[in-house]
């Protein structure tokens, strides 16, 4: 007896509705959070057929069920549980998951409904696509707005380049476009940036895919128009004479194994850095800032131009009158036609399709190579890659 009063106390005080029918549908118990649920008091539902809580077609088509369960034990419900829509008395509409078991009591089968509520979790979801497509539609917008900051960049890139072949006086007017991309530019591209890390960080809990892939979009388009800025800015430095050698003392080998770190971070998926150096000494009387700016440029354009699943080795080596860095990948090759004119500023092999850059990166390393009377060299096919080879002497 007192297990069957725990037993009764459990049913009426659960939080999910609990009814029981017999074997033609009739109800024959139902608790207190299933009256409440579908506004019923229990004497208006006792006695009466389960299909008065369903919505149609379900309400004409349960005794069916039952039969059909009855003489070939195929389940729609029983057993299986799923998600439907419960009818109320007022005759409105509420989802529920339900989960019927078929149960032997006393010689009768007996079968017991238990119904769950899902109006809330519905509504949540429902507010969470509207939010989630709210920021989809802030996405896209932020994305239009970088493709036109992109364009109008390419617009005055184009307009630049016409005006250095007539301009006799390059320097002042590689200075005014310089002064309005650093003016014009910065400043819209950080506040870009700024907005998609907080869509980034507001988006985390949704993992919404599109608004995943347009703020990645953001992002990298925001990166390749730094790397442009920086570009100009480092030739026009070089060409200012700005930039002086800062001859110090330092661990190649060491400096070799930060940057293969930092670079794997950006390599395509499965690309492999790999760093070895070759000779017991280590230590090399150099521009560290400038060599490790020529090494991070040859990765870079390594990583660009190289597929997916492909290793990329970095080398270094220190012999007795020579410190020597090189970069090997095995990515699209250079054109035999084009090498000739590979350091030369703004130029792109013909074989780049629309993998971004500027061409000044290969210029601007073997500018900095040159301050430190050194000497950049590159051997590439396209069937085999490209190696690209620093060499500086030893005082």
């Amino acid at each position: 007896m007192e297990n069957a009063a725990l037993l009764q106390a459990l049913i009426q005080n659960a939080i999910d509705g609990i009814i029981t029918i017999d074997e033609g549908g009739i109800i024959e118990t139902i608790n207190p959070s299933a009256c409440r649920l579908f506004g019923y008091q229990e004497a208006e539902v006792v006695g009466s057929n389960i299909s008065m809580l369903m919505p149609s077609p379900h309400q004409q088509k349960h005794d069916g069920y039952l039969r059909k369960y009855k003489e070939t034990g195929a389940a729609n419900i029983i057993g299986i549980g799923r998600e439907l829509m419960g009818l109320r008395k007022d005759g409105r509409l509420f989802p529920m998951q339900l989960g019927v078991s078929k149960v032997v009591y006393s010689g009768r089968i007996i079968y017991a409904g238990f119904v769950h509520d899902l109006s809330q979790q519905k509504e949540s979801e429902e507010r969470l696509q509207l939010y989630a497509s709210h920021l989809e539609e802030l996405v896209e917008e932020r994305t239009r707005s970088l493709n036109d900051t992109i364009k109008a960049l390419q617009r005055a890139k184009e307009k630049v380049s016409q005006s250095l072949q007539k301009e006799k006086d390059l320097g002042r007017l590689k200075n005014r476009f310089l002064s309005m991309a650093s003016h014009e530019f910065r400043t819209p591209l950080s506040t870009v940036q700024l907005s998609a890390s907080l869509i980034d960080r507001y988006a985390e809990p949704y993992q919404d895919d599109n608004i995943i892939k347009h703020v990645g979009k953001i992002k990298s388009g925001v990166a390749n128009l730094t790397t442009i800025l920086n570009d100009f800015l480092y030739v026009e430095q070089l060409e200012e004479q700005k930039v002086k050698v800062n001859l110090k003392l330092f661990d190649i080998k060491r400096l070799g194994t930060e940057i293969s770190e930092e670079m794997q971070l950006l390599a395509k998926p499965d690309q492999e850095i790999f760093f070895r150096h070759s000779g017991e000494v280590t230590m090399v009387l150099l521009d560290q800032h400038l060599i490790k700016s020529c090494i991070i440029n040859l990765i870079t354009n390594a990583i660009k131009y190289s597929g997916e699943n492909t290793a990329i080795n970095f080398h270094t080596e220190i012999s007795e009158n020579l410190c020597t860095i090189a970069v090997r990948d095995n990515g699209i090759g250079i054109p035999a036609d084009d090498q000739k004119h590979l350091f030369t500023a703004f130029f792109r092999a013909h074989n780049t399709g629309s993998i971004p850059g500027t061409g000044l990166g290969l210029n601007i390393v073997s500018r900095y190579v040159a301050l430190m009377n050194g000497r950049a060299e590159c051997i590439s096919t396209i069937e085999n890659g490209t190696l690209f080879t620093l060499t500086f002497p030893i005082l």
